[in-house]
């Protein structure tokens, strides 16, 4: 009895870091609202690294689609053999190997993982709050931070997104996205927060 309530209390555990992406992802608040740890995780980004939830937020919509276990589409040879994905990126926040080794040994999360939000979410406020130590791009910049995100912090000082039109033109559609759940987040911050109150303590 004492191994099936274990068993039953890991799988909880799990399905908590994974969550299946939200009904309505064109609303911050609805987000939020239906994916309460997800709101306490951006502001526990926020607080940590002074990056507004808004940001991270439309990154990863644009990124993941808020998929957990993201990753780029196989590859294939003759239509019919896979010869592996296009990159190693993965997760909330398709997070290529090598950035999320960085942030480990930035932070010391060892223990992260790309497919918990609570990790995912941390690593964008990271990596957001670098580009601006870096490359001095405001942390409520969307377009400049997702070409950084995009591209590295290398490549954005190369200006390698110059010669990519499509991604300047995904990065104007993630600045929109951001300025939209901005203007949402402003009308329900207060009722997110109160609710949030009352579900620790009542």
């Amino acid at each position: 009895m004492k191994l099936i309530l274990t068993i039953f209390a890991l799988l909880a555990f799990l399905s908590g870091c994974a969550s299946s992406p939200p009904r309505n992802p064109e609303n911050l608040c609805d987000i939020f609202d239906e994916n309460r740890d997800w709101y306490d995780a951006a502001k526990d980004s926020r607080d940590k690294w002074g990056v507004p939830v808004h940001i991270p937020m439309a990154i990863m919509y644009q990124e993941s689609s808020f998929k957990h276990d993201a990753a780029p589409p196989m590859q294939y040879f003759l239509w019919i053999i896979p010869i592996g994905r296009a990159s190693d990126a993965y997760g909330y926040s398709q997070a290529k190997t090598i950035a999320w080794e960085d942030y480990v040994k930035d932070t010391g999360n060892s223990w992260s993982s790309r497919d918990d939000f609570d990790d995912a979410m941390d690593f964008m406020g990271w990596y957001i709050y670098k580009t601006h130590q870096i490359n001095k791009v405001s942390k409520w910049d969307a377009y400049g931070q997702y070409l950084n995100y995009h591209e590295g912090r290398g490549g954005y000082r190369r200006k390698t997104y110059e010669k990519k039109a499509w991604l300047k033109t995904t990065a104007r559609k993630v600045d929109d996205r951001a300025k939209r759940y901005a203007a949402q987040y402003r009308g329900c911050q207060e009722d997110l927060d109160r609710n949030w109150f009352m579900r620790l303590f009542f």
